[in-house]
């Protein structure tokens, strides 16, 4: 396998992010610096490999980054199966993470979505029930951010249509957020 090739296009994917989307990123990350510092919270979630970065990224606020400090508030939406499953069951699948912001976000929190294409029913229900409850919403996508794009308040789309390329990248930038919350809020 030719590694220098996918390790280039990561290279080349993650810069050409930070030189379109920059200033995006810094005010993503101011507006959910001021939603935490006023005691709201961060629900996080997606599907697959992006449900397993949204609970990375809660565990790493919750209790640590890089340093020993207080908790922030993050709850990652795809960790409770008793809710995700009666939910999937009792209604539809399409509703597993906006029930949940119904039940636990309050205004003013941030809903941030994962979903390589951005068209996942079940995030754009969350983002649409986290709208109308004057939720901040951020979606992490790839290249365009497919329906959630009119949707969200913040689009971070990464500029690839290749899911490893745009799950890589969602890490780098969940990684820095965490590591400037860390630095900021406490």
């Amino acid at each position: 396998m030719d590694y220098q090739n996918i390790i280039a296009e990561l290279k080349e994917t993650a810069e050409e992010f930070f030189i379109t989307k920059s200033s995006l990123f810094e005010k993503t990350l101011s507006v959910i610096i001021e939603s935490l510092r006023a005691g709201r919270k961060i629900l996080t979630f997606g599907n697959g490999g992006s449900a397993a970065q949204a609970q990375h990224f809660a565990a790493e606020l919750v209790n640590k980054f890089l340093d020993i400090r207080p908790a922030i508030r993050a709850i990652s939406l795809t960790t409770d199966t008793s809710s995700l499953t009666s939910i999937a069951n009792d209604t539809s699948f399409d509703y597993v993470f906006s029930r949940q912001i119904e039940a636990l976000g309050e205004e003013g929190d941030v809903a941030l979505a994962l979903s390589t294409s951005g068209n996942s029913s079940n995030v754009i229900e969350a983002v649409k029930v986290a709208k109308e409850m004057k939720i901040i919403t951020v979606a992490f996508t790839g290249k365009g951010g497919g329906k959630l794009a009119s949707l969200t308040d913040f689009l971070l789309d990464v500029p690839s249509e290749s899911t490893p390329r745009i799950q890589e990248v969602h890490l780098l930038l969940l990684h820095l957020l965490a590591l400037e919350i860390e630095k900021k809020i406490v």
